[in-house]
């Protein structure tokens, strides 16, 4: 007669990838559906919108410097930055857009910290996405003042999000829940 074997044991999950911020590894949260399914529409419309010279990026470091590797939601690169397969970061004149979708647990340094340093460092564009009422995403668009190297808001968008810059982009942000 053969012994019955126990189930298996469920793989932990791997501890989660860190950021480099201000010189201390800061673990990524749990994410939220809202949060991976707003990361998603965002790389995919951004992606086949972009320049056939630019990538987009989920989820990528920007080395601001030996302190801060911020790992933006989705990062948009400048046409014709120098990239390779085996590159674990960018430097912050190779970004055109960082875009941080806010979670309950990253909110302050999604609002504050990130912004202030992608500014500093003149990553042209920042998106902040957060969740609306309704459950769709609402993009706070906002472009660097050169002379003061801080953001200027230039828009708040719900439902659809339409600009011509840094690029030509029209996304539908009621799409959140579509799969095509």
């Amino acid at each position: 007669m053969r012994t019955p074997v126990p189930p298996a044991e469920p793989h932990p999950r791997p501890p989660p990838r860190p950021e480099l911020l201000d010189g201390t590894r800061v673990p990524r949260p749990p994410q939220t559906l809202f949060h991976m399914r707003a990361t998603r529409l965002l790389e995919w419309r951004l992606l086949a919108q972009a320049s056939s010279a630019s990538d987009v990026l989920r989820q990528f470091a920007i080395a601001l410097d030996e302190r801060d590797h911020p790992e933006p939601d989705v990062l948009v690169t400048r046409p014709g930055a120098d990239m390779s397969a085996q590159q674990t970061h960018l430097a912050p004149q190779d970004v055109t857009l960082a875009v941080e979708i806010v979670s309950e647990d990253t909110a302050d340094r999604d609002r504050e910290a990130k912004p202030r340093m992608y500014a500093a460092h003149g990553i042209r564009h920042f998106w902040r996405v957060e969740e609306g009422s309704e459950g769709l995403p609402v993009v706070y668009v906002h472009e660097l003042d050169p002379a003061t190297r801080a953001y200027v808001p230039t828009g708040i968008h719900r439902n659809r999000l339409k600009l011509a810059e840094p690029f030509a982009i029209d996304i539908d942000l009621t799409a959140i829940d579509r799969r095509r």
